[in-house]
């Protein structure tokens, strides 16, 4: 495992190789998984081998801009196909660059907009399938990762933990109004080396913020640019499953 010398040796960050998502091969044991789509902007994935007498965690999956809410095909497969119920949810305003993609804005109406359809998912996962319901992990890469921790911040009684890969804190309309409540919400954050998108500063200030306001933190922190990678979202399932079960080992 190499070891970058700017930014981990100050904060303890390690990082190994890894795969782009979009030039991953599919692993030839792993099914394409079926994604339900259940409403307007909201795909449901059930996991193989489904229990129903087992209540199981729950992902709400934040794309990233341009993408929409059927990005979960390609993330779960490199995530877990067994551990999770998961629900994506597409962003409210409608993508100029990308046919059928959308963004997310930061604005008091985008906000309100994406906590209820996050709401309606959870809710509609939790009527379609068993679901712990304090157990519940709300995941963003780039720009859905700031709508993942303002929407955690915002509304802690929703969430068990939140994670942001290379999705810096949302800035505007007071996200930590609610610390005293939040501090106890588990946070992963994710950044990487290249990224101009969420800089090395920027992220010693947001790691200086959240521990100065007492929240219970961790970071990766990864080679190359902020794309969506394969080791990226492994690192999602073990840092929910040790949330969940701190001696277990995650499964795939």
């Amino acid at each position: 495992m190499n070891r970058l010398t700017s930014v981990s040796d100050s904060l303890g960050i390690s990082f190994s190789s890894q795969q782009s998502l979009q030039t991953a091969p599919p692993r030839r044991d792993v099914r394409r998984p079926a994604l339900r789509d259940v409403d307007e902007g909201i795909a449901l994935f059930a996991p193989m081998h489904y229990e129903r007498n087992y209540a199981y965690p729950l992902l709400v999956w934040l794309h990233d801009d341009h993408g929409n809410e059927r990005q979960l095909r390609q993330v779960m497969p490199h995530l877990s196909m067994r551990n999770f119920v998961a629900a994506g949810v597409r962003a409210s305003a409608p993508s100029r660059q990308q046919r059928h993609g959308y963004v997310w804005r930061q604005s008091a109406e985008a906000v309100r907009q994406a906590a209820e359809l996050v709401r309606e998912a959870i809710d509609e996962a939790s009527e379609r399938y068993h679901v712990h319901a304090d157990r519940v992990f709300v995941v963003g890469h780039r720009n859905g990762g700031t709508m993942a921790l303002r929407l955690a911040l915002r509304f802690p009684e929703w969430f068990a933990g939140a994670v942001s890969l290379c999705g810096p804190m949302p800035q505007g309309d007071s996200p930590l109004a609610r610390v005293n409540d939040a501090r106890h919400t588990p946070l992963l954050m994710a950044s990487a080396n290249e990224s101009r998108f969420y800089d090395q500063a920027q992220v010693v200030a947001d790691l200086r913020l959240l521990h100065s306001a007492g929240f219970s933190l961790a970071l990766r922190h990864y080679p190359g640019d902020c794309d969506l990678t394969t080791e990226m979202l492994a690192d999602v399932n073990r840092w929910v499953m040790q949330r969940i079960c701190p001696s277990a080992q995650p499964t795939e």
